[in-house]
């Protein structure tokens, strides 16, 4: 991964381009998380430590991410809980996460490059860019970031509900998480819109 697309950017004159992405998006319990990222040009050897959140093990991603906190010139969190994403859909979920992880940046970006999602807008310039966790470096470290706290948000929900095994499966439709649904039904954290999670309820 390299910065090319930035770079160009920056030379059309934009100073602070943040990359939004989100983790969480087809679990079935917890919350829905994004991050956003503001990167520094010149901590050009953070780049070469960015992937794709999907591709590199938890181990990886825990390491890469205090060098994002350390090396960036700002990085965010915003999410969504369960309840929320019953309240309004997934999709409006997470454009309200995407929104509330750039606005609470300590730098405002003056241009947004988000992974892609039908119908997200934003007042400041913009870009939405399919798959772009894999070849846009700030999106890349804004999937980092969303998918390291979501991961310790749902260890620490294991603590509250450890019968269902959230540490492991992190909320995920896997045959662990839904042999624990038939066991014990949902709980408080599953999203109750969710088809398989309705399905569960009695």
């Amino acid at each position: 991964m390299n910065y090319d697309y930035e770079n160009n950017l920056i030379s059309q004159g934009y100073t602070d381009i943040c990359g939004i992405d989100e983790a969480g998006r087809g679990s079935y319990a917890g919350p829905l998380v994004a991050g956003s990222v503001i990167l520094d040009p010149d901590e050009n050897e953070l780049v070469e430590f960015l992937a794709d959140s999907k591709l590199l093990t938890a181990k990886r991603r825990e390491q890469v991410l205090p060098m994002i906190m350390c090396k960036a010139k700002a990085w965010s969190v915003g999410l969504v809980t369960n309840e929320e994403i019953d309240l309004h859909g997934l999709g409006f979920a997470n454009k309200i996460a995407m929104k509330r992880a750039w606005k609470h940046l300590r730098v405002t970006p003056n241009y947004i490059l988000s992974d892609y999602m039908p119908n997200l807008s934003f007042a400041t310039p913009f870009e939405l860019i399919k798959s772009g966790d894999r070849k846009i470096a700030t999106i890349a470290a804004a999937s980092i970031v969303a998918k390291v706290f979501r991961d310790r948000m749902m260890v620490a929900f294991h603590n509250k509900y450890p019968e269902y095994e959230f540490a492991v499966h992190k909320g995920y439709g896997t045959q662990m998480h839904r042999d624990k649904l038939d066991e014990f039904g949902p709980c408080d954290l599953h999203r109750k819109s969710f088809a398989p999670i309705k399905a569960k309820l009695f």
